[in-house]
């Protein structure tokens, strides 16, 4: 099936299982979707999970969100992992992630011996409380 949005103003698209398969508990499988496409040039597509299949049953993706870069073209699979308690059947046409096609910003990289001070400096992980 071709990707599509669902509702207007939706950021993603989504994909569809071309196969079946059942995920067992704790399991991961890559699962393929027949997709192969070609990006605009000076884009990426990330593949995220669907939240609905989060919340009701614990299927969600790894390695999220998935870059696709724009000169992949081979068919789209979708690594989905099962956190839920018991099986989860996929079938054919199923939408099983989302599909966002963002722009990509190139940078030049530079080595640094020194960096400008900032109000945050390097306060990480919890520096910012609760």
């Amino acid at each position: 099936m071709i990707p599509s949005y669902a509702h207007p103003g939706d950021a993603g698209m989504d994909i569809c299982s071309c196969e079946a398969a059942i995920l067992q508990p704790g399991e991961r499988k890559l699962i393929q979707t027949g997709l192969k496409m070609e990006l605009p040039v000076g884009t990426e597509a990330q593949i995220r999970p669907r939240s609905g299949l989060a919340i009701q049953n614990g299927i969600t993706l790894l390695n999220t969100p998935g870059t696709i870069d724009e000169g992949y073209r081979g068919e789209l699979g979708i690594i989905m992992i099962n956190l839920g308690q018991e099986s989860f059947e996929i079938k054919p046409g199923m939408r099983i992630a989302q599909m966002v096609i963002a722009p990509i910003l190139r940078v030049e990289t530079v080595e640094a011996a020194l960096l400008s001070d900032t109000i945050r400096g390097k306060g990480g992980f919890g520096s910012s409380g609760l």
